[in-house]
């Protein structure tokens, strides 16, 4: 029967709950009814598998077709259709003549919260259907009342493609045929009540470059790696005892090719490739085990340096395709250099392309603002009680693992999913259920990501950034630890950088800031970090932190580089301070690259290249960083003189005397008491003149007497350089 006008305006008015119910082939008496709905058609003909064409009558200018086609029970069929402005016949498919293309069992697991490869299922992915090429696009909308594919090929006209709903699962599927991967699109959806909103599709796998927030049609991932021994050798490596120095890195502003863009001229982000030929060099000068980037994920806004993501699959489109990412990793990993990226999810943007009220409810978000807002960020909160948007945030997590090889996930701001008041004043926060302030679904969400992450991608880092005392971030799950493996020690960088910026004069009265770390040093497994957020906000380049005149300033930056290598825990340093940039970071502008190239500079450089070096090379600098018996104080308490020195240890390998003096006067012939007796070699000074010191370095192979100093058998008498640090190597024998 023909369709009755109030069904025709609906489809028009993008109504339609379901448009299968109406477009297609449907049998209605002893007829079967064919309905064409194609932008553009002037004329259509269905034409039966081994039949002759059948014209169908038009409905509306628009693209409207029907008419009968026979008895038959099924018929196989194409179309011939001529389109306006066109006098040529095409054969194309019909995209409402296919069946559900997702299995029930793939969107159950999604509605329970289990499916691991949602990535796969969801967004839109080339495929071939009975032989025709096309797009299968699948968008989790559970609210909405209808939802419509608008792209490319549709002139973004929301009436034309809608979408196929899958209850009880909340997901909405279409296969289009003929679309092509490179094609733009969006979902254009409609809400319950009745508000139209064009969305991105938060499950795409590539978008276009900013300002612009179309989703597009990736091809399909069929990348030839080249890394295969490295990801064998991952699987086994004990990762926690090896060295780990990472450089923290913001490709955006790494190095730009003309620093900021004129106005109204396109940005010159660099891509992929060439950062990667020019990073991996750069990390092997200075021998930086691991590259740490700022979220590579797709994001609106530059400024916000990555961490408002609203593309959790796809990656930042400024520096390349997809393929582009992975040929970057690939490149690391044949240079024996790791990858970790931030991965942000616990908050998200409000920008209206994106996820916030996707549907028109808050599907993603908390519905409360008391839950699901960060005023100060301006951000939305994920709602961790809800199991699809949990299995959203882990695919992701694993989408990034399996198909980016990436190396370990460094997870953005763990404090503030934790604490249900974190940046709330008294009033804007809900307790929980035991009228606590922890957030007990987030809380179990971190155990299951960590959890998941260990057990897909064995060999996988999970890192916290998480700036509280809470207990267990480190800690296996089953005894109701995070499970992370590492954690930023933000109460090192915090403590170490306010000792630092004190005048050298007024060091004595706060010498605890500088040993207080040991206090806590075990109770988890530590990244010492000196990161992007303390060089920006006004509170200056890390060089500029430090107090004194300009020989000073370097000569204290070399020595809270020796000191990072020193302690236990692992080393992070942000792009710009392993020379000693003079400004702040700014994410708009190029590292100041002539800098690197100034005699003084290149000193910083060196230094750091060769502490590295020796971090690398002395087991104890780096096999026991999580255990006690790894770590021993020397000196600890000579506030009045700003001395501090301690032993590394590892087993079957020579200790590591790290000595400190953290005052611009030498201290010459200063007794230390260690366990070997026997002639040290000195390792490394940071006051040797070809790093811009002193040198006041004394002998390069000083003996230690069997002399006993408090509880150790045999004393050392070093000479401590002005604003210094010197690493010495004992000779073998019994500790």
């Amino acid at each position: 029967m023909p369709l009755p006008p109030e069904t025709i305006q609906a489809l028009l008015d993008v109504r339609l709950h379901d448009p299968f119910a109406v477009l297609g082939l449907h049998r209605e008496g002893d007829q079967l009814w064919a309905r064409v709905w194609l932008r553009s058609a002037r004329e259509v003909q269905l034409v039966p598998e081994g039949g002759k064409p059948i014209a169908l009558a038009c409905r509306l200018l628009e693209g409207l077709f029907e008419g009968a086609v026979g008895r038959s029970t099924h018929v196989a069929y194409h179309l011939r259709v001529r389109m306006h402005g066109d006098d040529r016949w095409h054969t194309i498919r019909d995209t409402y003549g296919f069946w559900p293309q997702l299995p029930d069992f793939d969107l159950g697991l999604m509605q329970a919260g289990h499916h691991l490869h949602l990535g796969d299922i969801l967004g839109a992915h080339a495929v071939t259907v009975d032989g025709c090429e096309g797009v299968r696009f699948a968008v989790w909308a559970p609210t909405a009342s209808s939802v419509s594919v608008v792209g490319d090929w549709n002139g973004f006209d929301g009436r034309f493609h809608p979408m196929r709903p899958r209850p009880p699962y909340g997901v909405w599927e279409l296969f289009i045929p003929g679309v092509r991967p490179g094609m733009l699109y969006k979902y254009e959806i409609r809400a319950q009540s009745g508000e139209i909103r064009i969305k991105a599709d938060p499950c795409a796998l590539q978008a276009e470059v900013p300002p612009a927030t179309a989703s597009v049609v990736a091809a399909p991932d069929e990348f030839e790696w080249g890394d295969g021994a490295w990801m064998a050798e991952r699987l086994d490596a004990d990762h926690l005892s090896r060295p780990m120095a990472i450089y923290e890195c913001h490709l955006g502003s790494w190095r730009r090719s003309d620093g900021r863009s004129p106005v109204g001229e396109p940005d010159s982000w660099p891509n992929y490739r060439t950062l990667a030929q020019q990073l991996i060099r750069h990390c092997k000068t200075f021998g930086f085990t691991h590259i740490e980037l700022l979220p590579v994920a797709q994001h609106p806004y530059e400024g916000s340096w990555g961490y408002q993501v609203t593309g959790q699959f796809a990656p930042n489109s400024r520096h390349g395709s997809p393929d582009d990412l992975r040929w970057f990793v690939d490149q690391f990993h044949l240079a024996g250099i790791g990858v970790i990226v931030d991965y942000v999810p616990g908050h998200f943007p409000k920008d209206d392309f994106a996820l916030a009220r996707f549907d028109g409810s808050p599907c993603y978000e908390y519905d409360d603002p008391r839950e699901g807002e960060h005023k100060t960020w301006g951000t939305c909160v994920f709602n961790f009680r809800r199991v699809e948007v949990r299995n959203f945030l882990i695919a992701a997590a694993l989408h990034w693992l399996r198909h980016y090889h990436i190396d370990g996930l460094r997870v953005d701001a763990v404090s503030s999913m934790l604490y249900r008041d974190y940046d709330r004043k008294q009033g804007e926060w809900i307790p929980n259920d035991q009228g606590g302030n922890a957030n007990v679904e987030a809380v179990t969400f971190l155990q299951e990501l960590t959890s998941t992450v260990h057990r897909e991608f064995k060999g996988v880092l999970m890192i916290a950034e998480e700036s509280t005392a809470w207990q267990g971030v480190t800690g296996p799950t089953h005894i109701d630890g995070l499970g992370f493996d590492l954690k930023w020690n933000m109460g090192w960088m915090h403590d170490t950088l306010g000792y630092l910026a004190q005048d050298p004069v007024m060091r004595s009265g706060c010498h605890n800031r500088i040993t207080f770390h040991q206090w806590y040093a075990y109770d988890d497994k530590w990244v010492h970090p000196l990161s992007h957020d303390e060089v920006v906000h006004g509170k200056r380049s890390l060089i500029d932190k430090m107090p004194g005149d300009w020989w000073q300033r370097r000569a204290q930056l070399r020595l809270l580089f020796g000191y990072q290598v020193g302690v236990p825990g692992r080393i992070l340093l942000f792009q710009g301070a392993e020379f000693g940039q003079g400004r702040e970071w700014d994410w708009d502008r190029s590292v100041d690259w002539e800098e690197a190239k100034e005699p003084d500079r290149a000193g910083i450089s060196q230094f750091l290249a060769e502490a590295l070096k020796i971090y690398r090379s002395e087991p104890a600098l780096h096999k026991r960083d999580d255990f006690r018996d790894g770590f021993q104080w020397v000196d600890c308490d000579n506030a009045a003189e700003s001395v501090l020195a301690f032993l590394r240890k590892a087993p079957n390998a020579p200790d590591v005397l790290v000595a400190c003096n953290f005052t611009p006067v030498p201290r010459l012939a200063y007794p230390l008491g260690v366990h070997v007796a026997g002639t040290w070699t000195r390792l490394l000074s940071s006051d040797e003149q070809r790093f811009g010191g002193s040198g006041v370095i004394g002998s390069p192979k000083p003996v230690a007497a069997s002399e006993w100093r408090g509880s150790f058998p045999a004393t050392i008498r070093i000479d401590l350089p002005p604003l210094g640090i010197v690493f010495l190597r004992a000779p073998m024998g019994p500790t």
